[in-house]
């Protein structure tokens, strides 16, 4: 009889007192049962961690540290970690109790996939289902796909072979003796930073999974500038994956800028900030005008409720979004 593969639930909690508890009875109630959660407190001051410590559950272990931000904190659990497989969860986000046992079936009978991950439903900040989900692209992902889409799609939704994430490891630049497995000079893009140099750096295999597993949390607030440092720090990965990568940055970079400038475009309208959208898809245009011809449906829809949105009232405006735009969302 095989041994039952041990995974290593990694949950960063910083601010989360009004999530955080829905997030571990998520992974509390999987199917699964051989895990180990370990909540990584990076030092937050709101009543997050003794939330925490009101689970009485012999599975979760809480590692405290100095705020290092969501990279960080993910690289002290992992360090922490002991288990076969390495599965991420944000600490406003749920899964399905079916989750952990359906990426350990996948990987367990798919040994040269390196990193599981399934489909999103979209929940609003009240934790209600949202029309929008994400339906990624499951088989055949290239480093060309993580590049262009991040089919991945949040960091609730991968579980990933340990001595996969141990090829990438590096050791941090000012510290010795500690280990990154995440470039935690990111505050942002930090997975689609690692998904990229797993893939075209060490030929890491991602595959997907059927259904909606996670349930990714939509939270408003401040969208204008998130948006802005998300496409800042996305570029910087782009950036940083042309030392180890050129040819393939350099076939895909315009691509690649236009499609993460509609996707954003898409998040800004979903949200309300219109002429935001309208400006971020304009620019996605310019970049790759070919996207119309390669993906017209979305593209279409997109541009068409960015750029009439100055000209309708709120109320159809509002129908609109939620007909187009809040429905699947491919990556």
């Amino acid at each position: 009889m095989n041994t039952p593969a041990r995974v290593s639930v990694i949950m960063p909690v910083y601010n989360v007192e009004r999530f955080v508890a829905e997030a571990i009875r998520s992974v509390l109630a999987q199917t699964y049962p051989h895990f180990e959660l370990i909540i990584v407190d990076d030092g937050g001051s709101d009543s997050s961690i003794d939330i925490c410590r009101s689970f009485q559950d012999a599975r979760i272990r809480i590692v405290s540290q100095a705020n290092r931000g969501l990279a960080g904190a993910r690289n002290t659990g992992i360090a922490h970690a002991r288990g076969e497989f390495v599965a991420l969860i944000d600490s406003d986000d749920r899964w399905a109790p079916e989750k952990l046992m359906m990426h350990v079936i996948h990987l367990r009978a798919s040994p040269s996939v390196d990193v599981s991950y399934a489909g999103s439903q979209f929940i609003g900040e009240t934790g209600q289902p949202l029309t929008a989900s994400m339906r990624p692209r499951l088989l055949g992902v290239s480093a060309s796909h993580l590049m262009k889409r991040n089919p991945v799609g949040n960091g609730s939704a991968p579980v990933i072979r340990r001595s996969a994430l141990d090829r990438v490891a590096f050791g941090h630049p000012e510290e010795l003796g500690r280990t990154c497995w995440f470039d935690e000079t990111f505050r942002q893009s930090e997975d689609i930073e690692l998904w990229i140099r797993m893939a075209a750096g060490a030929g890491c295999r991602f595959e997907g999974i059927e259904g909606q597993l996670t349930e990714y949390r939509m939270v408003g607030g401040g969208l204008s500038a998130n948006i802005v440092r998300q496409f800042d720090t996305w570029q910087r990965a782009i950036g940083k994956a042309k030392s180890y990568a050129p040819a393939l940055v350099r076939r895909n970079e315009r691509a690649a800028a236009a499609y993460q400038l509609r996707y954003l475009a898409r998040r800004a309208v979903q949200l309300g900030d219109f002429s935001f959208g309208r400006s971020l898809m304009m620019q996605a245009l310019v970049k790759h005008p070919l996207m119309v011809l390669s993906e017209p449906r979305k593209t279409i829809e997109t541009a068409s409720v960015a750029l009439v949105s100055r000209f309708l009232p709120e109320k159809l405006l509002n129908a609109m979004v939620s007909r187009r735009l809040n429905n699947a969302v491919p990556a």
